[in-house]
């Protein structure tokens, strides 16, 4: 699979006769600005849709008043769109207030370590066959190990705020993240296990020979439910959100922050949503496969729904379908205990796992 980065390179070496290694400075920048646009757009289209399913949830409206140059759209469900433009002017022109004896230095650096984290892991995530930033042969280990920066910035930002709350929601945070990133690399090995290679693009073609790693064994849909469950708590969603937990923490390792920096840390979780998605599609859901070939039985009549811009659409209405869920759970689960978290990933999902890690490498060798 060529990578945007080797497309672009290769475009600046038949343009400019210079040194190569000058020429991946702008091969990797612009495709870093291309995707925290992306970012931003992902998170004011989120923002928006879950007020509209939260609205759907307790049987009312949601945003439905502010519209834009002058058409609201009332009670449709893109009511009042030009509320993601207001809220967005909103937080950028508030007052970035700092604590007198916070570490300023680090309270700065926290939110861009988190945004880079998540830049980093859209680094090596596919959006459809054929476009990726970079593609790596060891791609699903460089988005475990990226997708882990996050936790960095979060302990810095309870640190640096000099609040009790604040550390007291990173420490939360770091133990949960940790702790749930086992049970998710166990999943992510079974698939490896199964396909035998690290590589995005070979996990899907592999998926497009026999069929999707959901439906190929029991244990492979064990693995998909625990990955999921493990990519809920890891994103700090309800009812996994204890490092931010109103009625205990204010607003966790985020109650010192305002404004701008506060709009990051926002941007950065609903980013973390759709990656976590995203890398949940490609592996379990077939990727940019359309649903017509999950058992791989029907005709290749069928493939005209196959392609670069189907695949796109379809990687995208699969993890817009599991970032919905997520919000779905917001607003129908309660929110866990500590030792209930901890308990379901140490006495519960870790042990499955690694059972399931062997259970599968059984049913490989007898099927």
């Amino acid at each position: 699979m060529t990578s945007i980065v080797d497309s672009l390179m290769s475009f600046f070496s038949s343009m400019f006769d210079i040194n190569p290694s000058l020429l991946l400075v702008p091969a990797i920048l612009i495709p870093g600005i291309a995707i925290f646009i992306f970012m931003a757009l992902n998170v004011m289209l989120s923002v928006y849709f879950e007020r509209k399913v939260a609205a759907f949830m307790q049987d009312r409206l949601g945003p439905m008043e502010v519209g834009i140059f002058g058409w609201k759209g009332g009670k449709k469900f893109w009511g009042g769109i030009g509320q993601i433009f207001a809220d967005t002017i909103k937080l950028l022109t508030k007052e970035d207030i700092m604590p007198d004896k916070a570490d300023k230095v680090l309270m700065f650096l926290a939110p861009f370590i988190i945004v880079t984290g998540a830049i980093l892991t859209f680094i090596g995530v596919p959006f459809t066959e054929g476009l990726i930033v970079s593609d790596f042969n060891i791609g699903i280990l460089y988005i475990v190990a990226m997708s882990s920066v996050g936790v960095i910035g979060v302990i810095l930002a309870g640190w640096s705020s000099n609040n009790k709350w604040s550390l007291y929601g990173a420490m939360r945070s770091a133990a949960q993240i940790i702790s749930y990133e086992i049970p998710i690399g166990m999943g992510l090995l079974l698939v490896v296990i199964v396909c035998g290679s690290l590589q995005v693009n070979d996990i899907v073609a592999w998926q497009a020979e026999n069929r999707w790693f959901i439906f190929h064994s029991p244990f492979t849909f064990i693995a998909f439910f625990m990955f999921y469950i493990s990519v809920v708590a890891e994103t700090n969603r309800t009812p996994f959100d204890i490092p931010e937990a109103e009625s205990e923490l204010v607003a966790g390792w985020m109650t010192e922050f305002s404004g701008f920096k506060w709009s990051i840390f926002f941007m950065s979780e609903y980013a973390n949503m759709l990656i976590v998605s995203i890398v949940a599609s490609f592996v379990f859901l077939g990727g940019w496969l359309s649903p017509f070939t999950i058992f791989n039985i029907l005709p290749n009549s069928w493939l005209i729904f196959d392609g670069f811009y189907w695949g796109i659409f379809w990687l995208f209405s699969k993890a817009i379908f599991l970032v919905f869920v997520m919000m779905w759970f917001r607003w129908t689960f309660p929110r866990l205990r500590v030792d209930q978290l901890m308990y379901t990933c140490w006495k519960v999902f870790i042990p499955f796992s690694i059972a399931n890690l062997f259970l599968v490498t059984i049913w490989e060798l007898i099927f």
